[in-house]
């Protein structure tokens, strides 16, 4: 994955995601400066774009879509709408197969035709998403099934900030912008 040039960055006031895969890390920027760093758990199959690989993908993205700002923390979600739940363990033991999609979801859509974007490698239509995930899953190790896991405290911080449109970008190393 190549590291993009200064005239690709978002503009200088503008909010923007950096998600490095290596480090299981995630940047939150305004232009050159960072306002929030966390762990987080990319796919455990990996990097790659390929639909139904459970892969995490790389490129740029943006936000196109930011959905459950009015449920509570821990609001569970499947096919991108509340069920009605709020996780607790309880809730666990009796949906053990369930994979977990808590509080808030920043749906991502790639702007890279052939990379993240188009055919067998459309981000979007994979359902890449930014999502919070139980306290007790690992962070900092990759162990999605493609999406981003987020701590709910993190998530809901970036979700203030990371409207739709906010760009993102994933990648597989730290980079330098100098």
């Amino acid at each position: 994955m190549r590291t993009p040039t200064l005239a690709e960055l978002p503009p200088i006031e503008d909010i923007w995601l950096e998600i490095d895969t290596t480090q299981q890390r995630l940047r939150c920027w305004r232009g050159p400066k960072v306002l929030h760093e966390c762990s987080i758990s990319s796919g455990a199959a990996g990097i790659g774009e390929r639909e139904g690989s459970g892969k995490t993908p790389h490129g740029w993205h943006y936000i196109r879509a930011a959905i459950g700002g009015d449920r509570p923390e821990n609001a569970v979600f499947r096919g991108r709408r509340w069920t009605g739940e709020v996780y607790s363990n309880a809730l666990a033991e009796t949906h053990p197969e369930r994979d977990w999609i808590l509080t808030r979801i920043l749906w991502l859509c790639g702007l890279e035709k052939g990379v993240n974007r188009g055919g067998q490698v459309d981000s979007q239509r994979r359902y890449i998403y930014l999502h919070g995930t139980p306290a007790d899953q690992p962070m900092g190790m990759a162990a999605s099934h493609g999406c981003i896991r987020l701590r709910n405290h993190d998530l809901l911080y970036i979700f203030s900030l990371a409207l739709p449109g906010t760009a993102v970008w994933l990648h597989g190393g730290r980079q330098s912008f100098d």
